[in-house]
């Protein structure tokens, strides 16, 4: 699922400008392809890993057991994307510090900001493949939970993501679930999710529809891979998923349809710890702003205990 879309990607991006220059969109095809294989992720493993790092890390004492939250981008995304909900969730724990994670498919990291020495440190994680399908973001994803927690010491993460980004911090967790080595997801909340395809890339408005178990009629490659690997989903973990509908009749936030986005309820409701489902209406229920939404940001921050 590589969600190109022109129209989609002037939409995110035509209120943000890029300061620093970004690889060209060949680069990051061609790069996105390898990590999308297994066969061909170990030549980007091959590169001797650098970590670019002008952060700071507070020196927590030995009675905090720190739960990290991940705030993740999805297709086309960046800092930007979360930028709201991290400045939002930092207000909310009364502090304006975080760390700021970037990370390229070699698996280097730019390493800004601050990791809070509180029971809740933010991290705001930002792809320099910004055009990564949902399985090279995903293998993205697991080497930054990897790195980091090894460098910040914790065994249990929880994850606030948008779009793209939701599928593939579902299927990292899939993915690692029998690893006793590596983080596990604690709570997460997913944003505007494409589980189950997105608008003209493997869905239509109102084509697909839930049965009365709320199974898709209709299931991408993606979501089956994620209904397999269903019993993988550890049952401690408690899910918020955030969805929109702009009721312009085509029953979508303009890119993923309610039946997309709902269709994870099916796969993570029966087994995990709590499952709670929001749907956003109106104008600020579209896509590239519901990130931003302060309706969806208050409840994101409630889920996660930031504030009563």
């Amino acid at each position: 699922m590589f969600f190109i879309q022109k129209r989609y990607s002037e939409e995110v991006e035509k209120n943000n400008k890029h300061k620093n220059k970004e690889p060209s969109i060949a680069r990051m095809t061609f790069l996105g392809l390898m990590a999308t294989f297994t066969p061909t992720r170990w030549l980007l493993r091959m590169h001797k890993r650098k970590v670019e790092d002008s952060s700071t890390t507070e020196a927590a004492t030995s009675t905090i057991t720190q739960t990290p939250i991940f705030y993740v981008h999805g297709f086309r995304g960046g800092d930007y994307t979360t930028n709201k909900m991290v400045h939002a969730a930092c207000k909310a724990k009364g502090t304006d510090k975080f760390l700021k994670a970037t990370i390229d498919p070699f698996g280097n990291f730019i390493l800004e900001g601050t990791w809070t020495a509180d029971p809740q440190p933010i991290v705001q994680l930002v792809f320099k493949d910004r055009i990564a399908g949902v399985y090279a973001s995903s293998y993205y994803l697991r080497t930054a939970f990897s790195y980091l927690s090894k460098r910040y010491h914790f065994k249990k993460y929880s994850a606030v993501a948008h779009s793209l980004g939701a599928p593939s911090v579902v299927k990292v967790e899939m993915k690692t679930s029998l690893r006793k080595n590596f983080p596990h997801l604690d709570h997460c909340a997913l944003i505007a999710g494409p589980f189950d395809g997105v608008m003209y890339l493997g869905d239509l408005p109102n084509v697909n529809r839930l049965n009365e178990k709320g199974r898709p009629i209709l299931m991408s490659i993606s979501y089956l891979g994620m209904l397999f690997n269903q019993r993988r989903f550890n049952p401690n973990i408690s899910v918020l998923n955030i969805y929109g509908n702009i009721l312009d009749e085509t029953n979508t936030d303009r890119f993923i349809s309610v039946v997309s986005a709902k269709s994870i309820r099916y796969i993570l409701a029966p087994g995990a710890h709590t499952f709670q489902e929001v749907e956003v209406r109106g104008d600020a229920a579209e896509h590239s702003v519901l990130h931003d939404n302060p309706f969806v940001i208050n409840i994101i921050n409630k889920f996660l205990k930031l504030t009563d």
